[in-house]
């Protein structure tokens, strides 16, 4: 054989090699992509999930704080309605 048909046999063997590199690749990286794409969805969820329990955590401490203010408000009020009760006492005596 000649040096010309030597260099395209091997050309034509490197090329089939290559052709069945470049398959396997491909298939390599659909499956790294599928797995990849469920990976991410899971992980979605669990960041969903975690933002559901945060939201209801925050939601029930909101909660207790307004239901804190009201109590404390309310005492609040109450302690000046008395306050100036007794200073209108003061000021004009008992009422009868």
């Amino acid at each position: 054989m000649g040096i010309l048909t030597n260099d395209m046999t091997r050309l034509r063997r490197e090329i089939g090699v290559l052709r069945s590199e470049r398959r396997f690749l491909m298939r390599d990286l659909a499956r790294g992509t599928k797995e990849l794409k469920a990976g991410v969805a899971v992980m979605q969820a669990g960041f969903r999930d975690a933002h559901a329990e945060m939201a209801g955590n925050a939601k029930a401490g909101r909660e207790a704080f307004v239901s804190s203010l009201r109590s404390t408000v309310s005492g609040m009020r109450k302690e000046f309605a008395d306050d100036l009760a007794g200073a209108r006492q003061a000021w004009f005596g008992r009422r009868m």
